[in-house]
């Protein structure tokens, strides 16, 4: 007889550690790690799980349920993301579940929902009232219902009290039935009947149908597109393509198929685009580009990561085709990562032209059927239809590669690559870093403004360092301004929020035909109202912030959860009626200056404007069309966006960048200038940059304006050291949340104390955050400074093993406890 066979399976769940499982004799023979089983956990419910590992080993500690059924003929995941989901769990104390929710779309993730069914064995009616009659009557109608159907079909909000009291009366049943989110796509294909399948027989038909004008349209467009007589066989005709233009077209197909002359056929297809797209012709690489490409090259032959500290406008994505198309020839895939879904737009259409339907997009704003067929696609690889090169935001290092050569991680400074909430709390710039090593891959780290931890390495040899220093045809760097805002204000000449300087830029600059781009990091109207008799701000009611104006919807909104009320007729302290706006965001910016330009076209780049896919590629390409002049943004202006015609950039607020109580402030601030004024200047042309600040001495503007890294770099780093911050220490930011400060606090306290037993003056905190409550949970954060040649593994153990301890305690069970390893 042969030994029982156990799976260990990752559930998606936040619960440490994997859950073993016995697999039937009927299953064994198609168990493999990375295939997707159903099993069920709990008393009633049922997940998708991922099968782990395969063996013999029988738990000794618990009652083993069976695996339910395997869903997969082929793993959905490979060993090359078992290995790095690992490190993640491990590096970001997270668990395997969280790892799983997050890799995996949606789609390829079956979910639980719970279905009612009549009890077959209830018999005593008068047990129900009226309302419980009426709900089980429509169960034994309908044999079984979700708990959504049942809402929906009763037109009763409150029919789920209704079900719980028949459960409780034994009147129902309930089950848990799996549903599944991915639904693949299928197309209708037309065909002729062989009947007709020559010339003279398809004339005589033809002949019988004079008095059917449009049945004979279809014909004739069916002869067209499937080339009935010149391929054989003919070509197949999608059913849309075939009635497109042709009206009533749908009535005469039905009636030919009825007649037997044609026939139709469903089938399965994708919804990735692998048409050929037109190649653009490409641009040779020009003297520095060139030296840059060959540095880059020379410095992976012996460092697993090069950085390229390029200028904005050097042409740096033109060096990144150039090294895809060197791997392509390897026959290697290739991630190409970006901080913002916006880029995609811009980028997608150069490495399209260069490299047609081999480069696939992988991001959130595509539907999830979309995203599952591309897992698939990297998964089964065809000859003629799959995806060598992945363009895609930082979900994208989740995905099933198997030949990897490079990754090129564009824009590498940016804190979008982190991922905040909810765990795992990656950054995908060092996860891809790991994921190469785990390929035998090399990492190219892109930008014009390097983070301090990334240059540190470069300077110090771990990573290779290549310089791009000249921008591409000679372009010069822009002329930088300082509009001093207390000056301006002193001599009473600010409108609104601009300075003489910035608004009579604008102006010349519309007169020349010429673009702007406005720059402000706060969306929304106003960042609040306040009452000018005493003070009042509106807050949030279940958050420590005020609410944010948002005029275009003309409501009060909560930016942490969504909360929104109306304006209040009157301050909520004293009475008075009249409230004003405080401060300025995108959408006040773009309401002014429609009023100072009423001629120009203005738009405006930030969340709420680009909620669905294809506003980004509006916007974007109404600029860059020329048909927009002047658009107005959050720091997705500043990533990496290219646009030949813009002669004027504003930065309308240089001090919120400056004043945030963050020790990257000054590093950020830096970056986001840099990076907004390299989308000014073209050929023949300087680009003129002005900053709007109270500060014009600050040293980082002064930084800017000379364009001095190194002197930034270099200060921030000695203000590092001094105050133990990375690069020199690792950061690990503990969160502890809970309902009631009452139990918060002590809890907090407790943790603190235990920490600095082991750690020391390495324990800042606890204290209360920036925002202290958040969607009802009030918040301490306690931070662990670790030396960066300390053991850091050593360190987080030491740490798991605090916070268990901590939660063992009675008083502290529903205490939630979140782990952020290098924090942005």
């Amino acid at each position: 007889m042969n030994a029982a066979i156990f799976a260990d399976v990752i559930l998606p769940l936040p619960l440490p550690g994997l859950f073993t499982y016995q697999v039937p004799q009927e299953l064994e023979e198609g168990i493999a790690p990375g295939k997707r089983v159903i099993v069920q956990f709990g008393a009633r419910k049922f997940y998708t799980a991922i099968v782990s590992k395969v063996h013999h080993d029988k738990p000794d500690n618990y009652e083993v349920k069976q695996v339910i059924s395997v869903l997969d003929a082929e793993p959905v995941v490979n060993p090359f993301q078992f290995e790095l989901w690992n490190w993640i769990a491990s590096y970001y104390l997270c668990t395997p579940g969280e790892i799983y929710k997050a890799a995996l779309p949606s789609g390829l993730k079956l979910e639980s929902e719970t279905i009612v069914l009549p009890n077959e064995e209830f018999t005593d009616d008068s047990l129900l009232n009226s309302k419980e009659t009426s709900l089980l009557e429509l169960l034994w109608n309908h044999k079984s219902l979700s708990i959504q159907d049942i809402i929906r079909l009763s037109g009763r909000k409150d029919a789920a009290v209704t079900v719980k009291q028949l459960l409780d009366k034994k009147a129902a049943v309930v089950e848990e039935k799996l549903r599944s989110g991915y639904k693949p796509k299928f197309e209708t294909y037309i065909k002729l009947a062989d009947t007709w399948d020559n010339e003279e027989k398809l004339q005589q038909l033809l002949d019988t149908m004079k008095r059917s004008p449009r049945q004979i349209d279809v014909i004739a467009r069916y002869v067209e597109l499937s080339d009935l007589f010149i391929n054989n066989p003919p070509k197949e005709v999608n059913k849309t393509k075939l009635l497109k233009d042709i009206p009533s077209g749908d009535t005469a197909l039905k009636a030919l198929i009825k007649k037997k002359i044609f026939l139709s056929d469903e089938k399965q297809t994708g919804r990735l685009d692998f048409s050929e797209s037109e190649s653009l012709s490409r641009s040779p690489l020009n003297h520095p580009q060139e030296e840059a490409f060959k540095e880059i090259q020379a410095g992976f032959e012996n460092k697993e990561v090069v950085l390229l500290d390029g200028v904005t406008s050097s042409g740096k994505t033109e060096i990144y085709i150039h090294l895809i198309e060197e791997q392509l020839e390897k026959d290697k895939q290739v991630l190409y990562l970006l901080p913002e879904i916006a880029l995609t737009t811009q980028i997608i259409n150069r490495l399209k032209g260069a490299f047609g339907n081999k480069v696939g997009i992988y991001h959130s704003k595509f539907n999830d059927a979309e995203r599952v067929e591309t897992w698939k696609n990297l998964l089964n690889p065809s000859e003629n239809n799959s995806y060598k090169v992945i363009l895609g935001v930082r979900s994208s290092v989740f995905l099933p590669f198997s030949n990897l050569g490079l990754i090129i991680v564009d824009e590498e400074h940016e804190n979008s690559y982190k991922q905040f909430d909810p765990a795992p709390r990656y950054n995908a710039r060092d996860t891809a870093i790991v994921m190469a090593r785990i390929h035998g891959a090399r990492v190219l780290l892109g930008t014009a403004t390097p983070s301090i931890e990334s240059y540190f390495n470069a300077q110090a040899g771990k990573y290779g360092l290549v310089k791009l220093s000249e921008r591409y045809q000679n372009i010069q760097l822009p002329e930088i301004l300082i509009a001093d805002i207390l000056q301006a204000r002193k001599r009473r000449q600010m409108k609104s929020m601009f300075t003489p300087l910035l608004l009579d830029s604008i102006t010349e600059t519309l007169q020349n035909k010429e673009q702007v781009i406005l720059f402000q990091n706060r969306r929304g109207f106003s960042p609040y109202l306040q009452c000018p008799s005493c003070g009042w701000i509106p807050r949030c009611k279940n958050c420590d912030v005020s609410l944010t104006y948002h005029k275009g919807i003309n409501q009060l909104v909560c930016h942490y959860c969504g909360y929104t009320i109306h304006i209040p007729e009157k301050c909520g302290q004293c009475g008075n009626a009249e409230l004003k706006t405080m401060g300025f965001g995108t959408e006040k910016i773009e309401e002014e200056m429609a009023i100072f330009f009423p001629d120009a076209k203005i738009a405006r780049l930030d969340t709420d404007t680009t909620r669905t896919r294809n506003a980004y590629e509006k916007i974007i390409a109404g600029f860059e069309s020329g048909s927009i002049n002047i658009l107005i943004g959050t720091q997705m202006v500043s990533k990496g966006l290219d646009f030949d015609n813009v002669a004027v950039v504003g930065i309308l607020n240089a001090d919120n960048l400056l004043n945030f109580p963050d020790f990257r402030a000054f590093e950020r601030s830096y970056q986001l200038m840099v990076q907004v004024s390299g989308r000014a200047g073209r050929k023949n042309k300087q680009g003129k940059v002005i900053i709007q600040t109270t500060d014009p001495k600050h040293t980082i503007i002064l930084d800017v304006i000379r364009n001095n890294f190194t002197h930034m770099f270099q200060s921030q780093l000695a203000e590092r050291k001094t105050f133990r911050y990375p690069p020199f220490y690792r950061l690990i930011q503990i969160t502890l949340k809970h309902k009631t400060m009452e139990i918060l606090y002590p809890a907090s306290i407790d943790l603190a104390e235990n920490l600095k037993k082991t750690f020391g003056g390495r324990v800042v905190g606890p204290q209360p955050p920036l925002v202290n409550k958040v969607q009802n949970w009030y918040l301490m954060t306690i931070l662990l400074k670790i030396e960066k040649e300390s053991s850091s593994a050593k360190a987080k153990q030491i740490l798991l093993g605090y916070i268990d301890t901590l939660k063992k305690t009675d008083r502290y069970k529903s205490l939630q406890v979140q782990l952020d390893v290098d924090p942005m």
